[in-house]
């Protein structure tokens, strides 16, 4: 799927939302109709992957024919209003399971996004680091002995990894872990060991043609994106394919943010 040229220049979308099925606040018909009465043109849902380890975030496998009949179902609602898509955020936690594992191409999605939420500790458990700080900081003490330099360090080579196995269309928050790593240690970012880990990334994104997200998710209480607005303007000054989206885990926010992050296009 080519999303610039789904488009058509619309800045009236967003491709990436949460919902009843993984961590979200609200049904899809919400947000179909949020979407629909803030007169969308394209609408993607992209629930949290199913992952073969305990996950109160992700959806259950048993529930991924419901969610893709849903789809159909708001289709064939909305459709003359809205196009919307099935799409999946998916985990990559590694070589056994990631956006290129053929459990996702056989569900034909739409597109898909691949994010690294969990990384693997020391001692090699898969320990989700996104989420509220508060509980960055918990894990950091009790799962990676503190050290922030091996957190940010693993989260970069896993979404190295990541886009050599491809099987995604879309890079989410690719540098999101500096959100938490800067609350636990102020100025991270930055460092030059952690600039030069975050300008390869972009480097690698940019080579290899993926589409790249500014999610505007913390926009509202943070007031930040992801990517950073330095690594965004390296993205767009090389010219590599680049989309808004919300993140938006209630309706009321599926358009959240987007309008702040297009004047980084000006």
């Amino acid at each position: 799927m080519n999303f610039l040229n789904e488009l058509n220049n619309s800045r009236l979308y967003t491709f990436h939302s949460h919902t009843e099925f993984c961590d979200g606040r609200a049904t899809m018909e919400a947000f179909a109709r949020k979407a629909v009465e803030m007169h969308f043109t394209h609408y993607g849902f992209s629930p949290h992957s199913p992952v073969p380890i305990e996950s109160p975030c992700n959806m259950r496998f048993d529930d991924v024919p419901r969610y893709l009949a849903e789809v159909r179902r708001i289709r064939n609602t909305y459709g003359d209003k809205c196009r919307f898509y099935a799409g999946m955020e998916i985990d990559y936690l590694g070589p056994q399971w990631g956006p290129a594992n053929p459990y996702f191409t056989s569900l034909q999605l739409d597109y898909a996004i691949g994010s690294v939420h969990f990384i693997p500790a020391q001692n090699g458990t898969l320990v989700d680091i996104d989420g509220r700080f508060e509980s960055f900081r918990r894990k950091m003490e009790q799962n990676f002995q503190s050290d922030i330099r091996y957190v940010v360090e693993t989260f970069y080579a896993a979404s190295h990894a990541m886009i050599n196995e491809g099987g995604f269309q879309i890079i989410g928050h690719l540098d999101k872990v500096g959100h938490n790593a800067s609350h636990y240690c102020p100025g991270i970012e930055d460092e030059p060991w952690y600039r030069n880990l975050a300008d390869s990334l972009v480097d690698h994104v940019i080579a290899s043609g993926l589409t790249v997200e500014i999610n505007t998710k913390a926009w509202q209480q943070h007031n930040r994106f992801f990517p950073s607005p330095r690594l965004t303007d390296r993205l767009i000054k090389a010219g590599a394919p680049v989309i808004v989206n919300s993140d938006a885990h209630v309706p009321a926010l599926v358009n959240a943010g987007r309008e702040q992050a297009y004047a980084l296009f000006a």
